[in-house]
């Protein structure tokens, strides 16, 4: 009997290897839990066993595609991140908490504000040139204060931080995604035309995690 968990800056995902129950809680509700094995940004303190957040996105997404040829990138709440594979071995990987400063977090926040759903948001037109989140949010807020409405403002913003994170891993003709971020439309239509984007769903760590276990499918 294991749990696992995935202790993300927003979300810790967690995984109970005997009952086979997924969750995903906010990670500041966490206050005295503990997991057998772990990854994450808040990981610290919290595990037995801990793997590094590259590997375990790498793991997971060998394990969940079965190809050994691909790219898979993990946007977070506070980061990007990235691993690419050639006949199954690492041939790159990267990490940036600068150019995808908390570029999840971000979006989720805006949204929240605005009480706006992606999926009844087109995608944007033009790019925000942004470098991450935060410093997005300046121009998203100037161009409703100019008179753009903000859902034309936000699918903008949205396709700056995708083609920002897009330009990140290298642009590939395709790729896998990773983290929340699987759940929001408008950003996966954010990216450029033609571009095949895969999600993975919340839980390609924890896959990660499994494997580093022997419990891998």
């Amino acid at each position: 009997m294991a749990l696992l968990a995935d202790f993300g800056t927003s979300w810790t995902k967690t995984f109970d290897t005997v009952g086979g129950a997924r969750k995903i809680v906010k990670t500041r509700e966490l206050n005295s839990f503990r997991a057998d094995w772990a990854t994450g940004h808040n990981t610290a303190g919290r595990a037995g066993r801990t793997v590094n957040e590259l590997i375990a996105l790498g793991n997971g997404a060998l394990e969940l595609t079965g190809e050994r040829d691909c790219t898979v990138l993990d946007v977070g709440s506070r980061d990007v991140k990235y691993v690419k594979f050639a006949g199954g071995r690492v041939t790159e990987m990267n990490w940036s908490a600068k150019c995808g400063a908390l570029t999840g977090f971000t979006l989720e926040l805006i949204l929240d504000y605005f009480k706006i759903d992606p999926a009844r948001v087109e995608p944007g037109r033009g790019i925000m040139g942004v470098t991450c989140g935060v410093l997005g949010m300046e121009q998203l807020f100037e161009a409703i204060a100019a008179g753009r409405s903000c859902e034309s403002a936000l699918a903008d913003f949205t396709r700056g931080l995708a083609t920002n994170a897009y330009q990140f891993i290298g642009r590939p003709a395709q790729f896998y995604l990773s983290g929340g971020m699987c759940d929001n439309p408008l950003f996966l239509k954010s990216f450029p035309r033609g571009v095949k984007v895969l999600p993975l769903g919340r839980f390609v760590l924890i896959e990660g995690l499994r494997k580093e276990m022997g419990l891998g499918e």
